[in-house]
Formats: structure tokens, C-alpha cells, sequence
């Protein structure tokens, strides 16, 4: 009997988990996720061809969040569930279905690892990352409804200071569209109090049929959201990004005092 050799599975035993939970027994109403916390390559994708210098740059992850909310997620006794895997390999926050999941190039950087990709390959990157991530988000929402919560799920994004060759001048931007946004309109309030910002309201990016994390959690229960974007000069190191999560953290307890 002929034998072929077993093809080696996406992720092996030095990989990270697909879904990192930080605080899982926390006990704020508060649900704190990142999509693009991470910049991992399964090691199985040797010749993925994307070089160190790209996967350190936006085009690979939201950088700072990571630091951010696990920082958010001491301020506030929250759980905070963030994404191992670098958005290249497959983005978690995009419908798996849509060829916007896996890219070919991200701001004219080709991704060869993603070239011609067979619709297996596909199937096997969502099986691994992108529903385990959702599923642990599922189930982190479901637990806090059975002990009769309402949780609010507050999805962590970071952007890029300028694109394109165009500046972007806002430190925070708030993203919103269907579903319950009543917390969304109540920090947007308390931000502008602050002079000294410059927040945007659905920019640099708008909430829109490209979103999938929020839409998918959030909007079917009706249970309010945030998705927040820092800007990433803001989160540069670890002290910046603790210094932001402390301001965050007051501005939204103000903000859940206003509801």
C-alpha cells in the first residue's frame, strides 16, 4: 500500500494560542478585545516572505494594543482576550468569506505567502485562528449573561499617524454605527471636554460592512460597544501606553456615569 506523507498542520507546539485571555475571571461588565494585538507567523508558514522590519510596522498589527489592554485590563479588573497571530495570516476582524481576510499586499507590501492561495489553505487558517479567537469572545460574553451581567464589549484598535502621505491628527477615534451606541455617544461627550484632544467621530476609519468583530458579538444581543483606535505614537512604549490606559479608564467611567 502506497503511503503519502501527512501534511503538517498550521499550528505546532511552539506556536501561541490563537486567543490570548488575560483576567478571564475578572469581574467588570467590561469585555476588552484586540483583533490585531499580535504579529506571530504559524511556524509552519516558514516561507511566508514578509521580513521582520514589515511585521514590526502597521501593516502586521495594531501596535501598542497589546500593552494597552493588558494595562486597561488592570485599571478596570477586566478580561481582555487579544489575538496572537498577525493580521496578514488571516484578520480576524473581516468576515472569513471575504477576500479582504487574507491579503495579497497591505499599503504596497506584497505578502507572497498569500499569493494564489487554494481555498483549503483558507479554510484551514480560519479554522485555526480566526473562529478559536471568536469563540473565546463568544464564550467570555456568554459567561457574564448567565451570572446576569450585561456585558459591554470594547474592541481595542490602534492607527497609523499618517497614510498615504497624509497626516492624521486625532489621538483617539471612536467607531460606531448599528446596534447600541449609547456608551459610544456618552464617551464621545466626555471626550471633547478635553481641550487638549482631538478625537475622532468614525475617524481615521468609519464602522462599515468591513467590520465583523462588533457586528458579530455586539449587535445581535443589542448590548453596547466601543471600537476604539489610538493613535500609535501614543502606545510607543510601555509607559505611554499605561499613561493612555489610566486616562482612558477615567474618561470611561465617566462616561458609564453619564448613561
Amino acid at each position: 500500500m502506497m503511503s503519502f506523507p501527512q501534511r503538517q498542520p498550521l499550528l505546532g507546539a511552539s506556536d501561541p494560542p490563537p486567543a490570548v485571555v488575560i483576567r478571564e475571571g475578572a469581574r467588570a461588565e467590561f469585555l476588552l478585545i484586540g483583533d490585531h494585538a499580535g504579529n506571530a507567523i504559524p511556524s509552519s508558514l516558514d516561507g511566508f516572505g514578509v521580513t521582520a522590519s514589515d511585521l514590526a510596522r502597521h501593516i502586521a498589527w495594531d501596535i501598542g494594543v497589546r500593552t494597552l489592554g493588558e494595562a486597561l485590563s488592570a485599571e478596570l479588573d477586566a478580561t481582555f482576550i487579544c489575538q496572537s497571530f498577525s493580521r496578514l495570516v488571516i484578520d480576524c476582524n473581516r468576515d472569513p468569506r471575504s477576500p479582504s481576510s487574507i491579503v495579497e499586499s497591505s499599503d504596497g507590501t506584497p505578502i507572497p505567502g498569500n499569493v494564489g492561495l487554494v481555498a483549503d489553505a483558507r479554510e484551514e487558517r480560519r479554522a485555526a485562528i480566526h473562529e478559536p479567537y471568536h469563540r473565546a469572545i463568544a464564550t467570555a460574553l456568554s459567561r457574564r449573561r448567565a451570572h446576569g451581567a450585561r456585558p459591554i464589549l470594547v474592541a481595542l484598535h490602534s492607527f497609523t499617524p499618517g497614510l498615504d502621505g497624509t497626516a492624521r491628527p486625532w489621538q483617539l477615534g471612536l467607531l460606531h454605527d448599528e446596534g447600541d451606541t449609547t456608551l459610544t455617544r456618552a464617551l464621545l461627550h466626555r471626550l471633547r471636554q478635553e481641550t487638549h484632544l482631538r478625537v475622532g467621530d468614525n475617524e481615521p476609519y468609519r464602522m462599515d460592512g468591513t467590520d465583523y468583530t462588533v457586528p458579530r458579538h455586539a449587535y445581535p444581543t443589542a448590548e453596547p460597544y466601543l471600537e476604539v483606535e489610538f493613535r500609535q505614537d501614543l502606545l510607543r512604549d510601555r509607559e505611554n501606553a499605561r499613561l493612555w490606559a489610566n486616562r482612558f479608564a477615567g474618561w470611561l467611567r465617566d462616561a458609564m456615569a453619564l448613561l
